[in-house]
């Protein structure tokens, strides 16, 4: 997960904790993330879609 998480960090420009949590949600193949931190739309690796709640 660490390595997924630096790898997202660097390719997105993601804090390293957003990244991580966007690590967790891909190794556990998550398909959609939840979240006000990251960018609403946002395709991560071509397979998790970050969505804005509100």
């Amino acid at each position: 997960m660490h390595e997924t998480g630096i790898d997202l960090a660097e390719r997105y420009g993601l804090s390293v904790y957003d990244a991580m949590i966007a690590s967790a949600a891909l190794l556990t193949e998550c398909d959609t993330l939840f979240t006000e931190d990251l960018q609403d739309g946002l395709l991560v690796s071509g397979r998790l879609r970050v969505v804005n709640p509100f």
